[in-house]
């Protein structure tokens, strides 16, 4: 009986192949680190052919191009600048953050004289949306006010109070219009002399209505 057939035994590479199959690894990774990573990763090109790839320019920051038209000294030069390009921004329509109109903010003040025991109310008309400042002080004593808006769109006697002094000699604040009408002061002078009170508002205001004459 034959004895069984051996199987053939693992020839382990002579120690040449293996190193010049090492240095060729090495040679390929050392290429691809400096024709690809370098120019994609960190914007360094030492060979160029980043550049020439197109590697290189993934490091850059995106621009975009802005036609300039320049009249100094009333001679027409157009040019064109690079400017960051940052991609569309996300949308924040609040107008509690920002204002957009195409006319400036204007100013108003009103002084206004409430005799003993009378009373008066000047208005603000406003879009929704529309912002003002506003500052408002007795010459002397304290009265009563209460600032607030009326929305005819939602009936002729629905209002919204924003803020009540019992007792006050002025106020400063804001105010957002939450909805399209008529927004601002009443204030009742109850004591036994009259009261001068100074009103300035700043914003985005349409008019100012001065009630004064139906009291």
């Amino acid at each position: 009986m034959s004895d069984p057939s051996t199987p053939s035994e693992f020839v382990p590479p002579p120690g040449k192949r293996i190193a010049l199959s090492a240095l060729a690894a090495c040679v390929v990774a050392i290429a691809i680190l400096i024709t690809v990573i370098l120019p994609a990763e960190y914007g360094i090109d030492p060979t160029g052919i980043g550049g020439l790839t197109g590697f290189s320019r993934l490091t850059q920051e995106p621009t975009r191009t802005l036609e300039i038209v320049d009249v100094t000294g009333g001679n027409e030069r157009v040019f064109e600048a690079e400017i960051p390009d940052f991609g569309d921004p996300v949308p924040l329509p609040n107008p509690a953050i920002h204002q957009d109109s195409d006319q400036p903010a204007q100013t108003e003040t009103f002084q206004i004289t409430i005799e003993a025991e009378q009373e008066t109310e000047i208005k603000t008309v406003l879009e929704t949306g529309k912002m003002i400042l506003y500052t408002w002080q007795v010459d002397r004593g304290t009265i009563y006010s209460d600032f607030h808006g009326h929305d005819p769109a939602v009936s002729p006697d629905y209002w919204v109070r924003y803020k009540e002094h019992q007792e006050g000699n002025g106020d400063n604040g804001s105010l957002v219009a939450p909805f399209g009408g008529e927004h601002g002061w009443y204030w009742l002078n109850y004591n036994e002399f009259p009261v001068t009170v100074t009103l300035t508002v700043t914003g985005y205001f349409e008019d100012m209505i001065d009630y004064s004459s139906l009291f």
